[in-house]
C-alpha cells in the first residue's frame, strides 16, 4: 500500500522502532524526572523553579526535533547513496540522491513548525478545560501526560491511514479544500464555549459507570457507594483527548500536506506534542498574549490547502517541475511570518481583558 514512499515503514520498521523508542525514553524522563525536578509550584519559589525546569525542558525537546530532523537526513543520504533507486517512482523521482536528502529535512522542519504552531494554539482549549474542571498541577501533569501519550497514538493511526489515502490525487484535493474551509471557519468564527455535558463520549461513560461528584487525589476511578467510579478527572482526561482528536482532523491533512513520506509525517508530528506538557507550564499565561495567533494559524492553514490544490497548477513546468511542488523553502518562509507576524502584532495591539473567567468545577 505505501509503494510511493521512499522509505516504507514497513521496509525500514526497525528506524521507526527506534523513533518510537526514543519517544518512549523522553516521556518516561519527562514523567518520572522531570516532574519531579519541577516541583508543584505551590511557593513563588516553586513556581519560579518549575517555570525554569519546564523552560530547559521543552528546549531540549526542540533540540530534539531538530537532531531527529538532521539524523533522518543523514540517514536517508547513506540509504540513497547505496541504492539511489529508492526514489524512482516516487514524488522526489526527479531528485538527485545529493538533493533528495536537503528536501527531506526542510520537510521535517517545515512539518514540525507547522505541528507545534498548531499544538501551542491546543494549548489556549486545554488551559480552558483545566480552569473549567480547576484542577490544580499534579492533576493537570497527569491528564497532560496521558493526554500526550493518547495524541501520540491516534496521530500514529490517522497518519497510517492519511499515508495510503494521500496516493489519490482526488483525496488531495479534497484535504486541501478541507484545510482552506477550516483555515477561513478558524479566522472568521469567534471561540466556542467549552461544554463537556453535550460530549458523546462522556455521556457514554455515565451510562457504563458511575461518575463520582469530587476528585480522589490524581485517580481516574475511585469507589463511591461501594461501586467503582470514575472521577472528574477521568472526564477531563476525555475532553482533553476528544479535543484533541478534533484537532488531529487538522494537523494531520496539513503535515501530509507538507511531506507524504509517512516517517517524516509521523515523526515530525509526534516531536511537536512530545515536549507540549512542559511547553504548556511556559506559555500557560504569555500564550494569553498572541491573541491574533489564531488569524495567523487560520491563514496557514489556507496556504497549506492551496499548496494542496491551486498553487501546484501555478509552480507547474514541463521540464523543471512537473509535478508542480511548492518550493519547501518558499512555504517555510510564509508560514514563519504568518505566525512571527501574528505574534509581533498580538504584542503590539494587546486585547483588551473584557473575557471573564470560565466557571470552575471541583
Amino acid at each position: 500500500m505505501l509503494e510511493h514512499a521512499v522509505f516504507s515503514p514497513l521496509d525500514y520498521w526497525p528506524v521507526l522502532a527506534g523513533f518510537i523508542v526514543a519517544v518512549i525514553l523522553l516521556l518516561t524522563l519527562d514523567l518520572f524526572v522531570i516532574e519531579r525536578l519541577a516541583g508543584d509550584g505551590s511557593t513563588p519559589e516553586s513556581e519560579r523553579k518549575r517555570f525554569k525546569i519546564s523552560l530547559a525542558w521543552t528546549g531540549l525537546c526542540v533540540l530534539a526535533a531538530v537532531g531527529a530532523a538532521f539524523a533522518f537526513q543523514a540517514f536517508a543520504a547513506r540509504e540513497l547513496a547505496a541504492d539511489p533507486t529508492l526514489l524512482e517512482g516516487t514524488r522526489y523521482a526527479a531528485l538527485s540522491p545529493a538533493e533528495a536528502p536537503k528536501t527531506f529535512l526542510l520537510e521535517f522542519l517545515t512539518g514540525y513548525l507547522v505541528e507545534i504552531s498548531l499544538s501551542v494554539d491546543n494549548l489556549f482549549v486545554f488551559l480552558v478545560i483545566f480552569r473549567y474542571f480547576a484542577l490544580d498541577h499534579a492533576k493537570q501533569h497527569r491528564v497532560l501526560f496521558w493526554g500526550i501519550v493518547g495524541a501520540i497514538v491516534f496521530r500514529a493511526l490517522f497518519i497510517g491511514v492519511g499515508s495510503v489515502l494521500v496516493q489519490f490525487h482526488w483525496v488531495l484535493l479534497a484535504m486541501g479544500v478541507f484545510l482552506i474551509f477550516t483555515g477561513i471557519k478558524l479566522v472568521t468564527s469567534e471561540d466556542k464555549q467549552l461544554e463537556p455535558a453535550k460530549n458523546p463520549f462522556i455521556r457514554m461513560l455515565a451510562r457504563v459507570m458511575p461518575v463520582a461528584p469530587r476528585f480522589d487525589g490524581t485517580r481516574f476511578f475511585t469507589v463511591e457507594n461501594g461501586k467503582r467510579a470514575a472521577t472528574p478527572l477521568l472526564v477531563t482526561l476525555i475532553v482533553v483527548e476528544t479535543t484533541d482528536i478534533a484537532f488531529a482532523v487538522d494537523s494531520v491533512p496539513a503535515v501530509l500536506a507538507i511531506s507524504q513520506e509517512p516517517i517524516i509525517a509521523f515523526a515530525s508530528n509526534i516531536c511537536a506534542i512530545l515536549g507540549l506538557r512542559a511547553m504548556f507550564f511556559v506559555v500557560a499565561e504569555a500564550m494569553q498574549k498572541f491573541h491574533l495567533l489564531k488569524y495567523g494559524l487560520g491563514l496557514v492553514l489556507v496556504w497549506v490547502g492551496l499548496k494542496m490544490t491551486a498553487l501546484p497548477y501555478l509552480f507547474k513546468d514541463p521540464v523543471s517541475n512537473p509535478g508542480g511542488q511548492v518550493p519547501i523553502p518558499l512555504s517555510l518562509g510564509v508560514i514563519i511570518a504568518l505566525i512571527a507576524g501574528t505574534m509581533i502584532l498580538s504584542l503590539v495591539m494587546p486585547a483588551k481583558s473584557t473575557a471573564q473567567e470560565p466557571a470552575s468545577h471541583a
